[in-house]
């Protein structure tokens, strides 16, 4: 599951990338937050070179909606564990093998990011540059997660440090027992984190994984931060009240006619 917002030549990288897995997904959902013909157009771009089914789940701009169609994503996703990237993050060749290796019962996976520094994303191609070289050169921060090392490390816990939602796996039951993002966290900052905690209070534990489902962030200018102090106060009362469920998710979403959730 790819989301996306007018980033085209971002998410031609990961879907080329996703092309190149060692192991295919089942099917690949792109959750576009609005974005406009240019996305369409690579998704058209892509679809017949793929081999797995390419799907497009698009909701209106109304700003900063991320948490609303990614619950539209996983109502309209057939498989029972969900990997999420977002669509600025070019996955390593193993990522989908690594994450379905890493795939437990009562767990949910985390895995980690490196950074391309925004001069060079135009120039970032997995088939023909050297990682090595790159984060050598100092093109890639954090150039240490930039690697697939010979060993792994598993930690489990439930910690919210470290959460972010551009590399998660999680089981679709356990989505749909916390009733998937909340809704009510709109604009950027803080979803991924009550959903972690959620997932913590159903009783799920994160594996946080380090040398396994390299991802690759194509740095870029950050997206506004109006809304990160409400949705903080939001994420502090899931933790004070060891909520379970979304206020505003996947129940209410299909509660009503045409699977658009109550506002």
């Amino acid at each position: 599951m790819v989301n996306t917002f007018n980033a085209p030549e971002a998410l031609d990288k990961v879907l080329g990338a996703v092309g190149l897995q060692t192991v295919q997904p089942f099917e690949i959902l792109v959750a576009d937050d609005g974005s406009g013909p240019e996305t369409r157009a690579v998704l058209e771009k892509w679809g017949p070179r793929l081999r797995c089914a390419l799907g497009h789940v698009w909701q209106e701009n109304k700003g900063f909606r991320r948490t609303h169609v990614l619950n539209q994503a996983v109502l309209r996703a057939q498989g029972d564990y969900l990997v999420f990237l977002d669509g600025d993050c070019v996955p390593h060749a193993n990522f989908v093998a690594d994450h379905l290796a890493l795939a437990e019962a009562g767990c949910w996976v985390q895995a980690r990011r490196c950074f391309v520094k925004e001069p060079y994303v135009q120039d970032f191609d997995l088939a023909r540059i050297s990682v090595a070289v790159w984060v050598g050169l100092g093109r890639i921060e954090q150039g240490l997660k930039a690697f697939r090392t010979p060993w792994k490390s598993v930690r489990k816990d439930e910690d919210l440090r470290g959460v972010i939602g551009c590399n998660l796996g999680i089981w679709r039951e356990d989505l749909l027992a916390v009733n998937g993002y909340d809704e009510s966290f709109t604009g950027w900052g803080r979803e991924d984190s009550d959903l972690a905690a959620r997932l913590y209070h159903l009783g799920r534990k994160r594996k946080f994984v380090r040398g396994r489902a390299v991802v690759f962030h194509l740095n870029h200018p950050v997206a506004s931060r109006a809304q990160l102090e409400s949705n903080q106060a939001r994420l502090e009362e899931t933790l004070k009240t060891r909520r379970v469920r979304a206020v505003l998710g996947i129940a209410e979403r299909m509660s009503v006619p045409g699977g658009q959730a109550a506002r």
